[in-house]
């Protein structure tokens, strides 16, 4: 089996080398970078498996180097380490597109799982059985799932994984009530309150990829989950 290609971004010197030994410990190929500015320029030469980064950094920091990263690769998983446990920064972090957060001070094995869990739901993802459906007909949107693309009129839009998987689950359900914590569990592994949150931010971003379609709406069920509605 290939070995997963880590780019650690994180300023903390002695906490980033604890890391790297650890990982390639485990065997994982680690390279570091030591601010959001070299981490940027690292994430385009080395394109790793999967980016962990830190928040507070100098010269940039992580969300802002994650935005830049999103306008062109919308795919490579991104773990955000933090040491901030306001809602609103762990919101934002998600809305730039990163993929899960980790808060500090962590343990190494739950670093380890996560990543680990980051990359068996893209192994999975871009692998769909034989017999799974990955077109759908949303009014006048396409939803391909094996490509990750939201087609419209012959526009396309790119999907992360968690958007592709989230529309995918409530186009199965059309008309019915998705389970917010089924949703969790599946694509985040646990239905914490800073998971609901993330979810939210998810569904509101596809509300609006979904916008130029009058028809289509995804009501919230407050409690209980999410339906998709097309009249």
């Amino acid at each position: 089996m290939e070995k997963i290609k880590v780019l650690l971004v994180e300023d903390e010197q002695t906490l980033a080398m604890i890391i790297k030994d650890t990982l390639e410990g485990q065997g994982f190929l680690i390279q570091t970078a030591a601010d959001g500015e070299e981490g940027l320029r690292l994430f385009f030469d080395l394109h790793p498996d999967v980016l962990v980064a830190d928040v507070m950094m100098p010269r940039m920091d992580g969300f802002e180097m994650v935005r830049r990263i999103r306008q062109t690769d919308r795919r490579t998983p991104v773990l955000f380490l933090t040491a901030r446990s306001a809602v609103n920064d762990v919101v934002e972090g998600f809305e730039l597109g990163a993929n899960d957060y980790l808060k500090k001070p962590f343990g190494m094995q739950e670093l380890i799982v996560r990543i680990k869990a980051l990359m068996g739901r893209a192994c999975t993802y871009t692998q769909p059985a034989e017999n799974e459906q990955t077109f759908y007909e949303i009014g006048h949107y396409q939803l391909d799932t094996r490509r990750q693309l939201l087609l419209h009129e012959g526009l396309k839009q790119e999907l992360s994984h968690r958007e592709a998987e989230i529309l995918r689950r409530l186009c199965q359900n059309r008309n019915c009530v998705v389970s917010m914590r089924d949703i969790l569990l599946d694509l985040w592994g646990d239905d914490s309150f800073f998971n609901q949150r993330s979810l939210h931010v998810f569904i509101t971003k596809l509300r609006h990829k979904l916008a130029k379609d009058d028809h289509i709406r995804i009501i919230n069920v407050r409690g209980v989950g999410y339906k998709l509605i097309t009249e």
